[in-house]
């Protein structure tokens, strides 16, 4: 009776993902688990027995209870070039809960808080890809693959995608992403090059043992914008990589949370970030900071003409656009592709199918505060869709009033550059300082972010990242959104 107790208390402390803590009884736990595993019913023993017995070996790990502390939210710390009053409703500091254990109202209270504040920070805290998987697949339980597919990449290495992911193999959700040579790290590991020996039967190749090692290449932005930083002010100036939203834009939705744990963080002198764009625009950031931009501020400053197409419009995307986009150059901000007609042709393409292009509306409404948010990554952009006024609004100073249907790409692309490129001036931007064990969650259909930085070869900056496809795709603006706006 004691070795089979003993038995199952080891099979019932098993590592267990859960957003659930309620603890059964000790009696009826031993009831499921001889039921699962058909054992025969135990020998007479009087239920108090029964239950010190059980009471001993089954004691909960980590239990949170009714005298737990209350979630505290506070706000992000933010640089001195932020401007305060944008936001006010921007980010939130998590305190006094772990991400990895929390009770079903306590998770209610942080997926409210995420939709509300749009990013959530935790600080100091041990997170397994298991746990990041569990958290992030909580905020759509129905949801499964990885944002790109479990491939990532479109099925092709010409995917501008490819070299920045590499996938934790038991849990393969979650991306190991950063900058050099991460050892031993949860079972990644890269095959040495080939070596050919020449012996009296000629060459033959010999394939060297696997090192435990994966080898991080952080993107910067000398491999995709049209004009760079000159290479002797490489390590002390930098740029916005990639404006964009976690989302494969063709086939699967877009996530609606992404998750980021920093494990490795290098420590050096801030960066100056240049825009290079003729407004002389300047950002002092931390050494490898992740940017943000809120989708909300993005739509609440522009003016009205511009508020109007944007609730009326959507944005039709290339078919698997990071191939399509490979070829191309990025403007200097990171916002968008230089209009050189250097995108593959779409014959040149992976197998593609047009019901799997996605269109998606310019603006997507929040599920919690109902708010808008501008919500295009403008680099895989292909064309513009505009809905007419609606019947009654005012036509004057209307950007096609009567609807229209753009594809001439360069015309596209301006027009949405001048709805974003307001929303990423320096005051508007805001650069994660992070430390290591830093747990980031951000709302990806209310956010824009980019990877910024350069480092030098020995700097090791290693993340964990995990986003999943979700099971439905945003929502756009309600009749009542289009007639107040438009």
């Amino acid at each position: 009776m004691v070795t089979a107790m003993r038995s199952m208390h080891a099979c019932l402390h098993q590592p267990k993902i859960t957003t659930s803590h309620h603890i059964a009884g000790p009696a009826t736990r031993w009831y499921k688990y001889r039921t699962l595993h058909q054992l025969p019913r135990p020998p007479a023993v009087s239920p108090t027995t029964l239950r010190r017995t059980l009471a001993t070996h089954l004691q909960p790990t980590s239990p949170r209870t009714s005298t737990s502390m209350a979630i505290e939210l506070a706000p992000l710390p933010l640089p001195p070039s932020a401007d305060a009053s944008k936001f006010a409703n921007f980010g939130r500091q998590v305190k006094n809960i772990h991400p990895g254990n929390f009770t079903p109202e306590e998770f209610k209270e942080i997926e409210e808080a995420l939709y509300k504040y749009d990013a959530l920070l935790f600080r100091n805290v041990d997170f397994t890809p298991e746990q990041q998987y569990a958290l992030t697949k909580a905020f759509d339980p129905t949801s499964e693959s990885y944002g790109h597919g479990n491939n990532k990449t479109g099925e092709t290495k010409r995917s501008i995608l490819h070299p920045d992911l590499k996938t934790i193999p038991r849990q393969p959700q979650v991306q190991l992403i950063g900058n050099g040579t991460v050892y031993d790290h949860e079972g990644l590991a890269e095959v040495r090059d080939p070596t050919f020996l020449t012996g009296p039967n000629g060459p033959r190749m010999i394939t060297m043992d696997p090192e435990t090692n994966a080898k991080l290449k952080h993107p910067h932005h000398r491999t995709f914008h049209k004009t760079i930083i000159p290479p002797e002010e490489d390590l002390t100036h930098t740029r916005f990589y990639r404006w964009h939203i976690d989302a494969a834009l063709y086939d699967l939705a877009p996530p609606k949370v992404t998750t980021l744990y920093a494990l490795n963080v290098p420590r050096g002198e801030a960066q100056t970030l240049r825009y290079d764009d003729g407004t002389g625009d300047e950002l002092k950031v931390p050494l490898g900071t992740t940017a943000f931009v809120s989708g909300a501020t993005m739509f609440n400053i522009l003016p009205k003409e511009l508020k109007s197409l944007a609730v009326r419009s959507k944005v039709k995307y290339a078919p698997h656009p990071y191939v399509w986009m490979s070829p191309a150059h990025a403007m200097s901000t990171g916002l968008g592709i230089e209009s050189e007609g250097l995108e593959l042709p779409l014959e040149e393409l992976p197998p593609w199918e047009e019901e799997k292009i996605k269109v998606f509306p310019i603006c997507w409404k929040n599920p919690v505060t109902g708010n808008l948010h501008f919500q295009v990554h403008p680099c895989a952009i292909q064309e513009l869709i505009v809905d007419p006024l609606p019947a009654g609004a005012d036509r004057e100073g209307a950007l096609y009033p009567d609807g229209a249907h753009l594809k001439d790409i360069k015309e596209v692309r301006d027009i949405i550059y001048k709805m974003q490129r307001p929303a990423i001036a320096p005051e508007l931007v805001y650069p994660h300082d992070w430390d290591e064990k830093d747990l980031v969650l951000f709302h990806n259909r209310g956010v824009l972010h980019s990877v910024v930085g350069a480092f030098s070869p020995d700097q090791v900056r290693a993340f964990h990242q995990c986003n999943l496809a979700a099971s439905s795709d945003p929502v756009g603006p309600s009749a009542e959104d289009v007639a107040k706006y438009a």
